[in-house]
């Protein structure tokens, strides 16, 4: 690995760090006032609501401190790899993220994919058909998902392709009471996946099919590409080589700077479809004032957001070798 890359790295770890630190004392603090805690909702589920219950849970739970203590002991835990413990699902709030996490990250990569994939694809279309009925036609589409929320696609989604024809589950991750295994489950959890992906992904088709048409009509007009062409390359091949590959650099910042709005809507897709992950976690901890929980979660999707936007880096760097810092 050349010295350069490490530098880099070293860099970036350190912006990294220092970031992952302010996000945690920010949390921290914006979850101080939100209203009421855990014991509140732990007593009056339980019908013990007295001050005398309620002072004792309170200090059971840690939260009579002052907020100050409160987060140096966070911090303290934090260094252990401690997120604390759940009350509620009686558990190290570790397990209690991590055995979502997976389900969240599965929906958001697969929300990606479509949206990079069916994007690009109408990019292209719009940029070689600039002007043409597609190119038109396309990019009223564009508009048409960018400007219609996702939960209200998420919910015709459901009505269509759920109610009306049946042909995809509306809610859940697999199929309740069925015992599948291999491949059988693997086609039932992509079954369940389709309809929450698409509709996290419809926002993020029309970004990347709007900045792959206005990147490459851009490069379109540089001097290399016209050199190419002169030299009679193929239009397929211009395409591709030249044209896609430096769009692709705009584009990959874009994607790491919207992972951050995915794991944001995830809360909103996946409460719609009962998606069992962080978002519909973090929907439940605010309900039931579990802040210990929700400091978690913004802990684990600060840390992916911050993650994605250095793999973003790395890959521009490769993409075009003229970056270097």
């Amino acid at each position: 690995m050349s010295h350069r890359v490490l530098r880099r790295l070293r860099r970036l770890a350190l912006q990294a760090f220092l970031l992952v630190l302010g996000v945690i004392i920010l949390n921290f603090v914006l979850v101080q006032l939100l209203p009421g805690d855990a014991a509140e909702v732990f007593a009056g589920e339980a019908g013990i609501a007295t001050q005398e219950t309620m002072a004792m849970l309170r200090e059971r739970f840690g939260v009579d401190q002052p907020v100050l203590v409160q987060l140096l002991i966070y911090l303290g835990g934090l260094v252990r790899l401690d997120l604390g413990f759940s009350v509620r699902y009686n558990a190290p709030v570790a397990e209690v993220i991590f055995s979502r996490l997976q389900m969240t990250l599965l929906l958001n990569f697969a929300a990606l994919v479509l949206a990079v994939l069916i994007g690009l694809l109408f990019g292209i279309v719009m940029a070689n058909l600039r002007g043409r009925w597609p190119d038109r036609a396309l990019s009223a589409l564009a508009l048409t998902l960018y400007s219609t929320p996702g939960f209200w696609i998420g919910l015709m989604l459901i009505v269509l392709f759920s109610v009306q024809l049946g042909w995809l589950p509306s809610d859940g991750y697999r199929t309740i009471g069925a015992s599948l295994h291999g491949w059988d489950y693997a086609w039932d959890l992509g079954r369940h996946l389709i309809l929450p992906a698409f509709a996290s992904a419809t926002f993020f088709i029309a970004i990347v099919a709007r900045l792959t048409r206005t990147a490459m009509i851009e490069i379109r007009q540089q001097d290399f590409v016209r050199t190419a062409v002169a030299k009679g390359l193929p239009a397929w091949r211009v395409t591709l080589r030249h044209v896609l590959r430096n769009a692709l650099i705009p584009l990959t910042t874009m994607v790491g700077m919207q992972v951050g709005a995915l794991l944001g809507g995830a809360v909103v897709i996946e409460t719609i479809f009962a998606w069992p992950g962080l978002g519909r976690l973090a929907y439940d901890a605010i309900l039931g004032r579990e802040y210990v929980v929700l400091l978690g979660i913004l802990l684990i999707s600060s840390l992916l957001v911050i993650a994605a936007n250095v793999l973003t880096d790395l890959l521009q760097a490769w993409l075009d070798p003229r970056i270097k810092d």
